[in-house]
């Protein structure tokens, strides 16, 4: 595991986020905030992310997702808006929930290499709009939830630095933001 530290007080191959599908993502960020002091939030969607394959196959689900800082740890909320197959259609069918964590990799070829060794095949394969790569391996044969590879790319480490400055340093206005 490389142990690299990224700007937001988490290093590479620790989980730096824990990620939850929601049924509607304005009232759980608001409970969020209201509940724990979670926030502000970077809300992004809907959309439909034109690269997406689950289980190999085009997915065209349609989501939207929320992220915040509590702490060094980010948590992110997924509302998919549609029916369709997807990476999260076995949580949200159970009622939604804890959905995955996601960890830091700078070398994502070689934490896809280290998860499969262990059992847990790449199910889902996506490119963020800022070039890095998201991966999910499923680990549900051993463990709660998916592992999310997320692809540290310097425009991922300067977007996540800057939600975490952003809730170190919030004083509750605009709980929710574009992002």
């Amino acid at each position: 595991m490389n142990s690299a530290p990224l700007p937001f007080g988490r290093d590479l191959g620790q989980i730096i986020q824990y990620a939850y599908t929601v049924a509607d993502i304005d009232r759980s960020m608001a409970l969020y905030t209201d509940r724990f002091g979670v926030g502000p939030w970077y809300r992004r969607g809907p959309f439909t992310p034109p690269n997406a394959r689950y289980h190999g196959e085009y997915t065209g689900m349609t989501i939207s997702l929320a992220r915040a800082f509590a702490g060094d740890t980010m948590i992110e909320l997924i509302q998919q808006h549609d029916d369709g197959p997807s990476v999260y259609r076995k949580v949200i069918t159970r009622g939604h929930g804890f959905h995955h964590w996601a960890v830091g990799a700078d070398d994502i070829d070689a934490q896809i290499a280290r998860f499969g060794e262990s059992g847990y095949p790449a199910v889902f394969e996506d490119r963020m709009p800022n070039g890095a790569r998201v991966v999910y391996v499923d680990a549900t044969a051993e463990l709660p939830g998916m592992i999310e590879l997320l692809e540290m790319n310097d425009a991922m480490r300067e977007l996540y630095a800057g939600f975490h400055h952003a809730a170190a340093h919030w004083d509750g206005a605009d709980p929710v933001r574009e992002g």
